[in-house]
Parts: structure tokens; C-alpha cells; sequence
């Protein structure tokens, strides 16, 4: 790591050689390589921009020129290169986050980790410059997956009105986002690809001409007269150049000295200019290449030499899902499968290879494919669509005006729910229940098992006349935890053992076990606890009022916001059934959670057993200090 370990800033890189600069994009792989094995992050996406990354560095001068990372899962190189070479905590507490962050460095602009969004910031930013009358650069990188969403061509559609506003978009096109990438844009940039392309064509064609006496200079300017319809024949870019935007491309995304050069060109141009680069995921690491899947897009802790796991995780809950949604189509012919380019992140790889015609892989769309849902569902399909719970929130206007309004029997999979951890504050799961709570006719069920996960799966699919949510946590999922009896539509988990109990506790989905654990350090208070799980969430079950009626205080826990979430449903559900009764409710409080491990994450917000165990036994206290000494009411803490 000779030259490596001498970057510590863009500038670093003017001072070397191309040898050099081949050489550190060696180094940079196998340090990619050897970090990422030991804790995991997304290794295919930055072996394949190395060349790229480096050469946007040297063109550009960040942090005065903003370089945007669509995503932002492919600036692991990017933090090498402005001096962030620690990686020994990569998305660990404490450690460089695996997306770019403006804590950690000027050169960090976009944080989201939401695709598709780059160029919306571009743009902005790019007016930004010319009204204020800076000279600065605008350069933003976005993937051939990311342009699948309707997003990336609003931003290009308003990018192309400017001619003479500078800025700068790099597509890095690899045929992937997580797999390979679909759509007609895909064939396009296959076909672009493909070509030999119309640069050379010219070049080859102006050379004999010009040789040829009397007609050959004549014929040539006629010839380039017509770069239009000539480019769009040989090599159709001018779905671009209709835009209004000028096309260098297609460049070897690994061409050091090519991307530079055709970077300095889009620079200097003064306008909106797309400079197309063909890179190849997992490059130079020949596990990720062999890979077919995805390329090593995100992997665990691995053997570098290998590239195989250290240890296996067993049952998880998108695996639960994934088995029991293939049983499902072996019974029904009328259900279908909705993923949004992540066919594998989210278990319909093996619903795809039993039903490959009843897969639809509609790219990073989610809004589109929550319509074309309700069209399918309307069509006489039930379509399931399974996505991340944090992906969910771009479809929110479709949910309610397309598919609810509608009453589309259409059921929405939400993998990844509640608190993720490590991917940091854009890929917590935390705003569905609280987000959803207000369309009309809406189910949602959290199950709390994988036995609950079928069962409730299965529930979702029966419905036809709405939609129907069924969420669930990320990684490993626990043994069963079985019901003594249902109540309504709950199952009740633990028996309070008193006449006259203390406290319901109300748990929500995957948090049953910490309810159960809570349970029995109240008991150990003298409080009696009945704990009861409601499935569904939404609406709140008819019984739930009746059986709180029973208890003197009662407890909800949520791996969601508290602001909107299911605490505040059964408080609104208790007061319209004039049950008054305290409520105390857990969950996450409003705010950005920085990137740590699920239970650091959990101890940091004070969503564990013993935390929740002791505020419950003071509220408890107080009621019974109330009794003795008062008759006025007390109002519960709430925070």
C-alpha cells in the first residue's frame, strides 16, 4: 500500500504518474478487498469505480467542485481518496459510515442513501452556482439502475432546459444496481454499449474522403452535416441528445487516462453534458465476478481468498418469506410477484425461479410499481409486492390514491422493518407503521415469528377488497413464541395470574421475546403483566379496548416511530372507546439514528428489557401512590 497510504487528499493524486496512478488502483482493490472481508459492506460496487473515482479527482477539485454519489454505497474509493482510510469500523459504531456522510468529511454532500435522487440535487445545486455566480463544478455519478426511476429523468427533463448551465453526469454503467439491470433503458444502453461507435466511424470515413479529389471534402461536410441521423444509426444515443444534453461516451470506465480525458472535455464544455462510462462490478476480485447474482453488491464478513462466509447465519426472515411465498404460488395461479431491482435482497428469487412469468421487476421504481399493482390487482391478479420498509415511503401517494382508494386487493411485503442498524439513518425501517396509519381501509400485520410470517402472509393474500401490509424485521429470526390463547384477532402470550392485573403490555411484531423478558422482570416487582400480540396492527382490534379495561396501566412496544405509530393508534382506540386507562408507549423516538449494530442501537434509545422494565415499574409506583394519597388523576410520562 506504498502509494495509498500517501493520499491523504485529492491533491495528492496530481503528482503521480500513470504507472502510479495504475498501481494505486491495484492497491485500492486488494485494501477493498482485505477491509471489507472482515466487516462486511457493499465490495462489488466499489471495485468496479476505482479508475473512475480517481479520475473524477483528478479532473475535479473537491470539496469547491461537489461530486454527488447517487446511493452512495459506491464511495468507499471516493473516502479513500479525501482521507478516510481507517475501515476497521466500516458501519460500525464509531466507524466510517458505509454510505458518504457530512460528519465525516467536507467532500460528502448527499447522505441519503435513496436512489435516484442525484440529479434532483444537481440540479438544484447547479442554479444554486449560476445565480450566485460561482465558477464551481457540479459533477454527479449516478448508476444505469439508479436511471430506472422516474426521478432520474424529471431531474434530466429540467437539467436539459439550461443549455449554458454547467454540470456534469457521469452514468456509471455496469448492466446492474443489485442485479442485472431491466427495462427498456437497459437495452439502450446495451445497444450503446455494443456499438462501435460513430466517433470512429467519422473519423475513418472524413480520412478517405478527404483523399478523394473534387467531391471528397464536399461530401464529407455533407456527411457531417448529418452527425444526427448518422449518430442515431450507428449508435442510437440520441435518446439523450433529444434531451438537450450533450454525450461523451461510451468510455473503459477503467481507462484512467480516457476518463480523464473525457471528464476534462464535459468540464470545459459550459452546459449539461452526460459522459457515459462502461464499468465492471467486482472487478479484479474473482469471487465477485463469478457471482452472478449480484457481484458481491453487499456482502458479510467473508474469506478474502475465497470470498465464502465465515459463518452462517441460518433462518432469516426474508428467507421465511421467500419459502412460503413459492408455496403460495404452487396453490394459486392468480398471485404475483413486484420487485423493485432487488429481485434477491428481498426473497422472490426463488418465487421468480418457479414463476419466472409472474415476476415483474419494475427497477427502482417504487412509485410505479405500487400502480402497476393496483392495475394488476383491478386485472383480476393479487399481486405481492415486496420492498424495503424505508423504500416504501417514495410510494406513499400511490399506496393511498391508487391502490386504497381504489380498494385494490394488493399486498405490500415489507422486509427490512424497524430499526437495520449498521446501513445507518437512511435504511431504518421506522416510518411505515406510523406513515400508514392513516389510509383508509389499510390492514398491516406485524408478525412476531416466522410461524406468523406464513400464517399472516397467507391472511394478507385472502384480502381482496384493500391493501394489505405485512412487515418484518432484518436478519435472524428466533425460535416460535406460542400463544396460550386468542382474545379478538390477539394472541395472548403470557397470563397476568391476578384477578384485578397490573399492566397489558402490547407487543409489536419481532419485539415479542423483550415483552416476554419485560414480563418477567415486573413480576419480580410484584407487578402483574398480561402481554398480548395483536398480529394486526391496523386497525386496532375490537377486543384490545375491553381487555385494557381489565388492567390499570397499559404498555405499548413498537420497533417504529413513536410519533404516529401503533401506541398512538390503541391510545386513539381506547379514548374513542372510553377506556380511561394510562398508556405508556416505547418505540423510536423522532430523530436520525446514526449507524451502529441493532442493539446498540436499541440500549442507545432505551428500547431494552431492563429500560422499559424499570420506567413501568415507577409509573405503576406512582398510580399506587396516587391511590393511597389522591384521587386525582396522574398523568402518564411520555417520555
Amino acid at each position: 500500500m506504498a502509494l495509498l497510504t500517501r493520499i491523504r487528499g485529492p491533491r495528492d493524486l496530481d503528482r503521480l504518474s500513470s504507472e502510479q496512478l495504475d498501481q494505486l488502483a491495484e492497491e485500492i482493490r486488494s485494501f477493498l478487498v482485505d477491509a471489507v472481508s472482515k466487516t462486511g459492506g457493499h465490495l462489488g460496487p466499489n471495485l468496479g469505480v476505482v479508475e473512475l473515482t480517481i479520475a473524477l479527482h483528478r479532473v475535479f477539485d473537491s470539496p469547491k467542485d461537489k461530486v454527488l454519489w447517487d446511493t452512495g454505497h459506491q464511495s468507499y474509493v471516493h473516502k479513500l481518496l479525501t482521507g478516510r482510510q481507517d475501515f476497521s469500523k466500516l458501519k460500525m459504531k464509531g466507524g466510517l459510515s458505509g454510505y458518504p456522510s457530512q460528519a465525516e468529511s467536507e467532500h460528502d454532500v448527499i447522505e441519503n442513501s435513496h436512489a435516484s435522487t442525484v440529479l434532483g440535487w444537481a440540479d438544484g445545486l447547479a442554479k444554486a452556482n449560476q445565480i450566485l455566480k460561482k465558477d464551481d463544478h457540479v459533477v454527479a455519478v449516478i448508476g444505469d439502475g439508479a436511471l430506472t426511476g422516474g426521478m432520474a429523468w424529471e431531474a434530466l427533463n429540467n437539467i436539459a432546459d439550461a443549455k449554458d448551465r454547467p454540470l456534469v453526469i457521469v452514468v456509471n454503467d455496469n448492466e446492474r444496481s443489485y442485479a442485472p439491470t431491466i427495462g427498456g433503458l437497459a437495452n439502450h444502453l446495451a445497444t450503446l454499449r455494443t456499438t462501435d461507435g460513430y466517433e470512429r466511424f467519422l473519423a475513418r470515413g472524413k480520412d478517405i474522403l478527404e483523399r478523394t479529389p473534387v467531391v471528397g471534402k464536399p461530401l464529407y461536410e455533407t456527411l457531417h452535416g448529418a452527425k444526427k441521423g448518422l449518430k442515431d444509426f450507428i449508435a442510437p444515443q440520441g435518446m439523450f441528445e433529444d434531451l438537450g444534453l450533450k454525450y461523451v461516451g461510451p468510455i473503459d470506465g477503467h481507462d484512467i487516462e480516457a476518463l480523464e480525458s473525457a471528464l476534462t472535455r464535459a468540464k470545459r464544455f459550459g452546459g449539461p453534458v452526460i459522459v457515459h462510462c462502461l464499468t465492471e462490478k467486482g472487478r479484479g476480485y474473482q469471487p465477485a465476478l463469478q457471482d452472478e447474482a449480484d457481484r458481491f453488491h453487499a456482502v458479510g464478513k467473508i474469506h478474502p481468498d475465497t470470498g465464502l462466509p465465515i459463518a452462517s447465519s441460518g433462518a432469516d426472515w426474508t428467507g421465511v418469506f421467500a419459502d412460503e411465498m413459492v408455496a403460495l404460488g404452487k396453490e394459486r395461479e392468480d398471485i404475483v410477484a413486484i420487485t423493485a431491482a432487488m429481485l434477491q435482497p428481498v426473497g422472490l428469487d426463488k418465487f421468480a425461479k418457479a414463476f419466472p412469468e409472474r415476476v415483474f421487476d419494475v427497477g427502482i421504481a417504487e412509485q410505479h410499481g405500487a400502480v402497476s399493482a393496483a392495475g394488476l390487482a383491478t386485472g383480476g391478479l393479487h399481486p405481492v409486492f415486496a420492498v424495503y420498509a424505508t423504500f416504501l415511503n417514495r410510494a406513499f401517494d400511490q399506496v393511498l390514491m391508487d391502490v386504497a382508494l381504489h380498494k385494490c386487493g394488493v399486498t405490500f411485503v415489507l422486509d427490512r422493518a424497524g430499526i437495520t442498524g449498521t446501513d445507518g439513518a437512511s435504511h431504518n425501517g421506522m416510518w411505515d407503521m406510523s406513515i400508514l396509519q392513516v389510509v383508509p381501509g389499510l390492514r398491516l400485520a406485524a408478525p412476531r415469528d416466522a410461524d406468523q410470517v406464513r400464517a399472516q402472509l397467507r391472511e394478507a393474500v385472502e384480502v381482496t377488497d384493500a391493501p394489505t401490509v405485512v412487515r418484518f424485521s432484518k436478519g435472524a429470526v428466533g425460535p416460535a413464541v406460542p400463544a396460550l390463547r386468542r382474545v379478538g384477532g390477539m394472541d395472548v402470550l403470557r397470563e397476568a395470574g391476578s384477578d384485578k392485573p397490573d399492566v397489558l403490555l402490547v407487543s409489536v411484531g419481532a419485539l415479542a421475546p423483550m415483552c416476554l423478558e419485560i414480563a418477567g422482570l415486573l413480576d419480580k416487582q410484584g407487578i402483574s403483566t398480561t402481554v398480548v400480540d395483536p398480529r394486526w396492527v391496523k386497525p386496532v382490534d375490537e377486543a384490545l379496548a375491553p381487555l385494557a379495561e381489565q388492567h390499570r396501566v397499559v404498555v405499548t412496544v413498537e420497533d417504529n416511530s413513536r410519533v404516529g405509530g401503533v401506541g398512538s393508534a390503541v391510545a386513539q382506540a381506547l379514548r374513542d372507546a372510553g377506556v380511561d386507562v394510562p398508556l405508556r408507549d416505547f418505540g423510536i423516538p423522532p430523530r436520525f439514528l446514526d449507524h451502529a449494530s441493532r442493539p446498540e442501537i436499541l440500549a442507545e434509545i432505551g428500547l431494552t428489557a431492563p429500560d422499559i422494565a424499570r420506567q413501568v415499574t415507577g409509573l405503576v409506583s406512582r398510580l399506587d401512590g396516587r391511590f393511597e394519597t389522591s384521587s386525582q388523576a396522574v398523568e402518564p410520562a411520555r417520555d
